[in-house]
């Protein structure tokens, strides 16, 4: 070597501009690099197609949160990274499950994340649980509500190490589903109803459990069908619908089938009172319906509805002033997700050790005070708070059209049994 000194600087010179690209690639540095002081958290949303847009939001409460935990020293004595994976694809038009699955591979050979934020979609659940359950590593969905997820009935496919890893600030459609048909029964009135879903894990899920209860509260189902989300065309079913005459339609799915529905049933069927699941509360069915398209659907959520309550404006502020956009209610379940995620940072640091195993163990056994009050969880991952808010489109011109909290009118909290 002594007689190539050229050669040999060159060389040295490529190995460590190879470590560098290595520790940028990986976006965080193991825990056992104690002088960095850096851990990594994963935030992995469907980020191109028709969820992109609530996908955006849901992304922003989680950033906001750890932007200001950094801005003020970071957590226990390390900054959190941000690693944002992109789940839908444009094959897909949407999240794709099967890009979730790979998302989650690439966090969990990172030996610098501790923990995951998202996904958005249960079918993006349902493809990640199992990685996650193998790698002993938490997610905190801050809007996935379909129940077989973390329900123990299915926990050999879902969390196959047996311990839950699929952690919620949201309820499910245990309770999210049945509490909209008491809503449907006791307020709106309604006796007879037609049935729809997007065939996804979601809509078929939160439509299942709609009509189970409806059926229970004397609702006479007068069909059933699955829209094709890649279809453009759904006249022929909203035909058929219009000749059952229904008191209402029922919708289990997300924007891809839920904006052309919205549109076409406007044209169909505009005076018959047509609701949805959170998957139609929703910017980019407000943005790609339109009004009047829009005008007349109720939706729901699976958490208490915050945006608009005084005792947090101050918070609403700060994000508008950061993302120059409102957020939305899993804006604030995204935001609490990422405060529960260093709380256990935090707890886990002072216990004296700070991995994804002392993470779990932390969020599992946490009582972190969120906006949305005290987060805790049971023994599958489940909050222990089952709000149901409920709301109705109605066009406000002040301001524009696809401001989620002005064109969708909160009506309260759904009935429960």
């Amino acid at each position: 070597m002594a007689k190539f000194p050229l050669m040999s600087r060159l060389l040295g010179l490529a190995l460590s501009l190879t470590l560098i690209v290595t520790l940028v690639t990986l976006g965080a540095l193991p825990r056992s690099q104690a002088a960095a002081k850096t851990l990594a958290v994963g935030i992995t949303l469907p980020l191109t197609g028709a969820d992109a847009e609530d996908a955006e939001l849901i992304k922003d409460g989680a950033v906001l949160a750890i932007e200001e935990a950094n801005a003020k020293g970071g957590v226990a004595g390390y900054k959190i990274e941000i690693i944002i994976l992109d789940s839908g694809t444009a094959t897909a038009g949407q999240y794709d499950p099967a890009q979730a699955a790979t998302n989650t591979k690439k966090l969990v050979a990172n030996v610098g994340v501790v923990a995951n934020i998202g996904p958005q979609m249960s079918g993006e659940g349902k493809a990640m649980s199992q990685i996650l359950s193998e790698a002993d590593m938490a997610t905190i969905t801050p809007s996935s509500t379909n129940p077989d997820i973390t329900n123990p009935k299915f926990k050999d496919k879902y969390r196959p190490n047996g311990k839950a890893v699929y952690f919620r600030t949201v309820t499910t459609d245990e309770y999210q589903g049945p509490n909209m048909a008491n809503y449907y029964a006791e307020t709106l009135k309604v006796h007879s109803v037609y049935v729809l879903d997007d065939s996804g894990a979601y809509g078929v899920g939160i439509a299942d459990s709609f009509q189970k209860r409806a059926e229970e509260k004397g609702i006479k189902i007068l069909g059933r069908d699955q829209l094709n989300p890649k279809e453009a065309d759904y006249t022929t079913i909203l035909t058929k619908i219009k000749g059952l005459n229904p008191d209402a339609l029922y919708y289990g799915g997300v924007e891809q089938a839920g904006t052309k529905l919205a549109k076409q049933a406007y044209d169909v069927i505009p005076k018959m009172p047509k609701g949805g699941g959170d998957g139609m509360y929703s910017a980019s069915l407000l943005k790609g319906a339109g009004f009047p398209a829009s005008g007349g659907w109720y939706a729901t959520i699976a958490s208490p509805h915050l945006v608009e309550s005084a005792e947090i404006q101050d918070w609403v502020k700060r994000f508008a002033k950061r993302f120059g956009k409102q957020p939305g209610d899993y804006s604030i379940t995204a935001y609490d997700a990422a405060l529960v995620v260093m709380d256990a940072i935090k707890r886990a640091a002072a216990a004296g050790k700070v991995d994804r195993h002392t993470v779990w163990d932390a969020i599992q056994n946490g009582a972190v005070k969120t906006l949305q009050g005290t987060v805790s969880f049971d023994e599958n991952g489940d909050i222990k708070d089952r709000t149901v808010s409920v709301f109705q489109v109605v066009h406000n011109t002040s301001y524009p059209d696809d401001d989620i909290i002005h064109q969708f009118k909160y009506l309260g909290v759904a009935p429960q049994n």
